[in-house]
């Protein structure tokens, strides 16, 4: 959430930046600036008559005192009726500070001045290439669901079967992959200085609401009803909601944490081949590395985490490309977001697999997440976050690319968590 004082210093900026993100800001920075001075006023006209009425109640004992008893009674009504307007106009005060709050959750994160401008992903920028100059798959090489259906290790039609669409079952090689993929990663992040963190699978809708999820993502979540919980969409949401209402000293930053979590999505409105087999699902698996630094850290922790990221997929042997997201193309709350996706030589395309982003105080102001500085005075921190990895497409990369005459080979670094080097 951008914070008030942002918008009282230099409205037109926000405007100006956000336009980057294709948003026009003016009429809600024009709604925002106009109920904040409202609230102002309603405020001080507040403080005023309770002035007043304090001034106009310490006479009431002075003019009793002086046997002036109707003076006093009037004294008396004076006083009740300057505290029902002092009432009312505190009520009309709270009613403007909530609209207010209600139009500023509404506007984006602003990007930061690398981001470059564009409509869509057609628009993002490849900054980095990395693995193999090329693919070179087997005649008669398959897709991941028809390997998948060959050697017996992910079933869709028992998913849906169990469950629905977009909810595999992994079996036997598959699922000891799933896990193989799920302890390497967790693995290289504990190295990298992440601690390890279990984390709850569903959370409260402050939680939705601290990292920006809510309001503006319901559509794409899964909502229990009963107890006004939501599965998590990613593990960013409980490991940043662990510092919500926090002031953390200056000297325990940064924080660095890590989780694996199964996560889940509605995904509504996907279609077509973008969503064969594991291409889009509505329960996936995912590590996630989550960082909270102070200001003038955070843009060094961002290249550190992209540099960790692609330490993950190189060593995977897999060829990928790292994209700079344009403005059309960013969440609502990034400042930047740097995308990784794997080459599917199989299918012929581009599958991502991370989004390392850095959101700047956005987060922070909507979770209260703060640390002290030098002089001992609140400052908001900035979040990071970034997936290390998801899973999916990487096992479908895994699959197409690795796949031979004789099996589908498994890149060394995953052997000692396998326990097998082929999948025949």
């Amino acid at each position: 959430m951008l914070t008030l004082k942002m918008l009282r210093d230099d409205p037109q900026q926000v405007i100006d930046r956000l336009k980057v993100k294709n948003f026009d800001a003016k009429p809600i920075v024009d709604k925002v600036l106009e109920l904040d001075s409202l609230r102002r006023s309603l405020q001080q006209q507040s403080d005023n008559l309770l002035a007043e009425q304090k001034k106009r109640a310490g006479e009431i004992g002075v003019l009793l005192k002086q046997g002036l008893k109707a003076e006093a009674e009037a004294a008396k009504a004076a006083v009740a009726e300057l505290k029902a307007k002092s009432a009312e106009l505190l009520e009309q005060g709270d009613q403007a500070a909530k609209e207010l709050q209600d139009n500023l959750v509404l506007l984006p994160n602003l990007p930061c001045s690398l981001v470059p401008e564009g409509k869509s992903a057609a628009d993002n920028l490849v900054v980095k290439e990395g693995g193999p100059a090329e693919v070179r798959l087997p005649e008669g090489a398959l897709p991941h669901w028809e390997l998948a259906k060959k050697y017996d290790i992910i079933d869709f039609d028992l998913g849906v079967k169990i469950t629905g669409a977009g909810f595999p079952v992994y079996k036997g090689k598959g699922a000891k992959l799933q896990r193989a993929l799920i302890n390497f990663f967790l693995d290289r992040n504990a190295a990298a200085g992440y601690r390890e963190t279990e984390p709850p699978v569903v959370v409260n809708a402050a939680s939705g609401f601290g990292t920006g999820q809510l309001p503006d993502k319901e559509a794409q979540m899964y909502y229990v009803g009963l107890d006004d919980f939501y599965l998590v969409p990613t593990a960013e949401v409980p490991l940043t909601n662990i510092y919500r209402d926090v002031i953390l000293e200056g000297d325990q930053l940064p924080q660095k944490i890590t989780a694996y979590t199964p996560c889940f999505r509605r995904e509504a409105g996907s279609y077509g081949k973008d969503v064969r087999g594991l291409n889009r699902l509505h329960q996936f698996d995912k590590v996630e590395i989550v960082r909270i630094e102070k200001p003038e850290n955070s843009y060094a922790a961002l290249d550190e985490m992209i540099a960790h990221v692609e330490g993950l997929v190189r060593d995977l042997g897999l060829k990928y490309h790292i994209l700079r997201l344009c403005g059309g193309d960013m969440s609502f709350t990034s400042a930047i977001t740097y995308d990784f996706e794997l080459w599917s030589a199989a299918q012929g395309r581009w599958l991502e697999i991370s989004s390392v982003s850095n959101f700047e105080s956005y987060q922070s102001n909507r979770l209260h997440l703060r640390y002290r500085d030098e002089n001992g005075k609140p400052q908001l921190a900035h979040t990071l976050n970034g997936s290390s990895l998801a899973l999916p497409r990487v096992v479908a990369a895994l699959l197409e690319d690795n796949q031979t005459p004789d099996g589908i080979v498994i890149p060394e670094v995953l052997r000692p968590y396998t326990g097998f080097d082929i999948i025949k």
